[in-house]
């Protein structure tokens, strides 16, 4: 049955479309929607269907969304608006007749004080009272999220946080959109929340570590307190409110909000998840 796909020009969403015709789905089947159709265009060559759509536009969604059985909602990027957005996203779905919704939330987004969640809970819960079938994605953090981190460790021979000792469950992104993909086109996923993460959790200790190897060169974890942390973003040029919600996610992370502890993201993919190494090699290699 027919498959929507917002956000596919990103990277999250781009991965969720390519692993659903890696997997065999009819590219007829996929629908890849986005803000920038333009970018799709490779897409659309291939047989895939495209659409362009905005958060803001339910009546544009609505036809985006027309036809489909399953909508693989992919969280959006603005913090602040996503309830309003991701709500129009579901008024859409149900009033194009589409049966489930695929969701990719937070960690633990119902019960956490993870700064990220309030808003993911907020959507979770638009999405029970549709009276849509759905399963929800409760995706950790992405390695990705380190790619800055690799590149001042490689310009300092430092990583520097106030995340203390707490461990990240994290893995690619591809992973989590790989079992998107998994969920959007198999049964028996109706009515399920997932937490999703790494098989291994890390610490900041461990990942300067592993980017030493990963660039061959000696790196240390420098630890601070959150005040300094703070000084040092603001020093460094981060306006008040972005510096302080680093400062809260770390304190997120040292309070082991982010630890994991779940191998749903393994069980889907039917193989372990892909080590912080190997992560981070790549995304040294795309920044090379």
């Amino acid at each position: 049955m027919p498959v929507v796909v917002t956000g596919a020009t990103g990277p999250f969403g781009r991965h969720v479309v390519e692993h659903l015709l890696a997997s065999g789905t009819p590219a007829a089947d996929v629908v890849a929607a986005g803000r920038r159709v333009e970018r799709l265009a490779d897409l659309a060559e291939r047989g895939v269907r495209t659409a362009a759509i905005d958060y803001a536009d339910v009546a544009g969604m609505t036809a985006a969304f027309a036809g489909a059985d399953t909508l693989v909602l992919v969280s959006g990027s603005e913090v602040g608006r996503r309830v309003e957005q991701h709500g129009d996203a579901i008024d859409a779905a149900v009033a194009a007749g589409v049966r489930r919704v695929v969701y990719t939330s937070a960690s633990h987004a119902d019960t956490s004080a993870l700064v990220l969640a309030p808003e993911h809970k907020a959507t979770e819960e638009l999405i029970r009272a549709s009276g849509l079938a759905f399963t929800i994605l409760r995706n950790n953090w992405y390695t990705e999220n380190y790619a800055a981190t690799l590149e001042q460790a490689r310009a300092t021979g430092e990583v520097v946080s106030s995340t203390g000792a707490g461990r990240v469950a994290s893995a690619p992104r591809a992973d989590y959109a790989e079992a998107a993909a998994v969920v959007a086109r198999t049964p028996g996923h109706d009515g399920v929340a997932y937490e999703l993460g790494g098989d291994e959790p890390w610490d900041h200790a461990e990942l300067a570590a592993t980017i030493g190897d990963v660039i061959g060169a000696p790196v240390v974890y420098r630890e601070v307190t959150p005040e300094e942390h703070l000084a040092a973003l603001l020093a460094a040029g981060l306006d008040e409110g972005t510096a302080g919600f680093v400062v809260a996610l770390d304190g997120n992370i040292r309070d082991g909000l982010l630890a994991g502890g779940s191998h749903d993201l393994s069980t889907l993919l039917g193989r372990p998840t892909t080590p912080l190494a190997d992560a981070l090699r790549t995304l040294a290699g795309d920044a090379a």
